[in-house]
């Protein structure tokens, strides 16, 4: 049965979102991350952390990832924190294809990933600063799982929540999910009362003064 936030997200998109927790004075929206291949719909999930690092010495190590998908339930979303690097991929096509088959929701990497079009193929999709050629093998390796993270500066925790969709990447930490859906809803509802104001042919600088569709505030949703 699908986290009713994660339903709530998937009918809302990332701008609102990010407006929403602009109003509370939260964190979450990074700025750095965009979609590799062009899926238009929304990816929303659980989020659910990995930890990359260069590999230190020879010998077995934890190949990035593996663990956690292995593992990963419908609606998680990979998230994986390569601290930005993008001389180095830390997500390629097996992973896709075994992230696919378990059900998983989304993959975003705060670094580079690869094999690009297998994503797309099996309609996964998959976030990151760039794409390289460039293999993990024998550079970097999984760190750590589920532990807290940062992405672009923004600090990530499993089982927070994550919206991703054309216009970037948005993180909602758990405990605040409840209040900043109710908020998104409200926002994405007065913007589309005011898109309809423009479509009836109202000027749109009448339609965009407050004194005609005010502002939501965090104020009003507590009331």
């Amino acid at each position: 049965m699908t986290d009713p936030i994660v339903a709530a997200l998937r009918e809302l998109d990332s701008c609102a979102v990010s407006d929403a927790l602009d109003t509370l004075g939260l964190p979450g929206a990074v700025t750095a991350l965009s979609p590799r291949w062009p899926s238009t719909g929304v990816t929303a999930g659980r989020v659910r952390t990995v930890t990359a690092a260069p590999k230190a010495a020879a010998g077995p190590a934890t190949h990035i990832a593996t663990p956690l998908v292995a593992v990963a339930e419908p609606d998680d979303v990979v998230v994986i924190d390569n601290h930005g690097r993008t001389d180095v991929s830390c997500w390629g096509g097996l992973l896709a294809e075994a992230a696919a088959r378990r059900g998983v929701a989304g993959v975003i990497v705060d670094g580079a990933c690869r094999d690009v079009q297998e994503s797309a193929a099996l309609g996964l999709p998959l976030y990151a600063r760039t794409a390289v050629p460039v293999s993990a093998r024998g550079r970097i390796v999984q760190q750590a799982a589920d532990e807290r993270i940062q992405v672009a500066g923004v600090p990530v925790a499993s089982y927070d929540y994550v919206i991703a969709d054309v216009n970037g990447v948005v993180f909602v930490a758990a405990d605040q999910a409840e209040r900043v859906v109710r908020l998104a809803r409200r926002i994405a509802d007065r913007e589309e009362r005011m898109a309809e104001a423009v479509r009836a042919g109202r000027d749109v600088s009448e339609v965009m003064h407050d004194s005609q569709f005010p502002t939501v505030t965090a104020e009003e949703q507590n009331s």
